[in-house]
Parts: structure tokens; C-alpha cells; sequence
């Protein structure tokens, strides 16, 4: 079964172009790699909960919506060498003037890597 690493973030609803743009620059990146699929999920039905939402975990303002994101790789295997050799990619070095800067706070994204426990198709 594939291997997923899943990602919640902020944007700055002003913005989602500048973020569609950061993921099409990028986001080949992780297909180049190895993955097989790249989702970027634009927040449109999100509710706020009464304890914890998907807003609190990210510290998300009133002028941001909320961006689930999610790659998925073959194995986990393929996932941590992808890994290892993207952290060594200078396309994927922040400090690089070619490089496109985030358009949202970085340090408020949330992620994770998940091992598949079940999977269903149409």
C-alpha cells in the first residue's frame, strides 16, 4: 500500500494564485521523485469546531483559508529517499533568489507522513 505525507497550512486568501503558482513550480518536484500523485486542496467547506479545527491547528487568521495537501508515494521506502535527495535539491533550497518564496507562513504548517492501513477504489 503507498505511503502519504499530508500537509495543512494558511494562506492569505489574497493569496490563492500566488499559492496555486508556488504548487506548480514545486509540486513536480515531488512527482520527479517518485510520487505518484500531488493534491493541493483549497479550503471551501471547512468548519470551525468547538475544541479543535483545522483553523487552530494552523493559527489561521480571519483573512486566511485553510490548505490540505497531501503527496503520495509508492512505499515509504521511496518516500525517505525522495526526501534525503529533494533536502539536497537547490531547487528546493529557500535561500536560493531563483527559488519562488513561499506565499504563506511556513512555520505554521502542520504535516506528517502516514502509512496506508486501507484503501478503496471506485
Amino acid at each position: 500500500m503507498s505511503y502519504v505525507d499530508g500537509f495543512v497550512i494558511a494562506v492569505p486568501t489574497a493569496n490563492k494564485q500566488a499559492m496555486i503558482d508556488h504548487a506548480k513550480h514545486f509540486d513536480p518536484l515531488f512527482l520527479e521523485y517518485g510520487a505518484i500523485r500531488v493534491l493541493e486542496c483549497w479550503g471551501d467547506d471547512v468548519p470551525h469546531g468547538k475544541q479543535t479545527d483545522f483553523f487552530r491547528a494552523v493559527a489561521a487568521k480571519e483573512d486566511e483559508t485553510v490548505v490540505f495537501s497531501w503527496v503520495e508515494w509508492p512505499s515509504k521506502a521511496i518516500r525517505d529517499d525522495a526526501m534525503a535527495r529533494m533536502m539536497e535539491d537547490p531547487r528546493m533550497d529557500p535561500s536560493n533568489p531563483a527559488n519562488q518564496a513561499m506565499p504563506f507562513d511556513g512555520a505554521r504548517m502542520i504535516f506528517g507522513g502516514f502509512s496506508s492501513v486501507l484503501e478503496l477504489n471506485a
